[in-house]
């Protein structure tokens, strides 16, 4: 069926014995489209019939129903060439390492030059999210955040997703370099995680109402001041491994401007490190792992990626320091 073609739906005998509810009988047949989609379709007048239709009963044999798809409207959101580090793409779904500093979704501020404005000139077989034209994001990264996404490019993949990061049936593991080395091996880090009453750009575990996160913590290695850790999300909340760290762990990222100490870091950094970091703006922290069960070909799916260059360039300045104290 292409866009924007109508379908025509006869009822049989065969459909009344497999089917007990027309929703179930329109998601067998109009395998484009979730079942929440097509609710929704029904509900916005899609379908039509010669009999009035019910979504949770099947209408007699023989009843036709015609299907008006809606059109895919284009998105205001204009196609940019930028750089993609593509890691895996098939038609429903794509994983991509985001860079530091690349905003996900244009907002106030970054209207243009976003991984979506990327996306869109990449993917030219975009099935659309809803009714528009565009990708589907499951999950964001902060813009200083670097390491693996999964892109949806349809709906059902999208929704299947969203269901998948719901229920915490994903894996997704992060590092990060941290100041302070007095942390234990091991500990879960868990709070209300909401909007920083006092300041709305922040966020913060010290609130009344907010909603659950959890964060598993491991220490990797430990270093003079500094510590090198590992951390798996067992929630998705904004900003969430770094309030963790800050407010519950007292060892902010390095180079966190927002949740960090900076008069402390500079105190703890050698000449060596600032010089490394100088110039880069972004917080230490890296999504290196992201496995999940495909959501429509059901395969397994694992993806690992090493943190960027200037990751590694300060873990071997702080191994070469602690091998120079001891």
């Amino acid at each position: 069926m292409t866009d924007n073609e109508k379908l025509i739906l006869t009822i049989t005998q065969d459909d009344i014995s497999n089917f007990k509810r027309l929703d179930a009988y329109l998601s067998h047949y109009l395998t484009d489209y979730s079942r929440n989609l097509i609710k929704k379709m029904f509900l916005d007048g899609h379908f039509e019939s010669e009999r009035k239709l019910e979504l949770k009963k099947m209408p007699p044999t023989g009843t036709k129903i015609i299907f008006h798809p809606p059109e895919l409207r284009s998105t205001d959101i204009i196609a940019q060439d930028i750089p993609l580090d593509i890691l895996f793409e098939d038609e429903y779904l794509m994983i991509l390492n985001k860079p530091a500093g690349l905003v996900v979704h244009p907002a106030p501020g970054n209207y243009d030059g976003t991984l979506v404005n990327a996306i869109l000139h990449h993917c030219q077989d975009l099935k659309g999210i809803g009714n528009e034209k565009r990708p589907g994001i499951v999950h964001r990264l902060d813009k200083g955040t670097s390491g693996i996404m999964v892109i949806a490019k349809e709906q059902k993949t999208h929704e299947g997703l969203v269901e998948l990061f719901s229920t915490h049936n994903i894996q997704r593991k992060y590092e990060a370099i941290v100041l302070g080395n007095r942390i234990p091996q091991e500990r879960t880090l868990e709070s209300l995680i909401g909007r920083n009453p006092h300041n709305r750009l922040k966020m913060s575990t010290k609130v009344k109402n907010g909603k659950p996160a959890v964060t598993h913590l491991k220490v990797l290695d430990y270093f003079n001041r500094f510590s090198h850790v590992e951390l798996t999300l067992e929630t998705g909340r904004t900003h969430q491994i770094r309030v963790h760290l800050s407010e519950l762990l007292n060892t902010p990222i390095l180079n966190d401007e927002t949740y960090g100490r900076t008069k402390e870091e500079q105190h703890a950094m050698s000449s060596q490190l600032k010089g490394l970091l100088k110039d880069y703006e972004y917080p230490l922290l890296h999504a290196k792992v992201l496995g999940f069960t495909h959501p429509i070909t059901k395969n397994e799916l694992f993806f690992e990626k090493d943190p960027p260059e200037i990751f590694q360039q300060v873990l071997n300045q702080l191994r070469l320091e602690l091998e120079k104290a001891n």
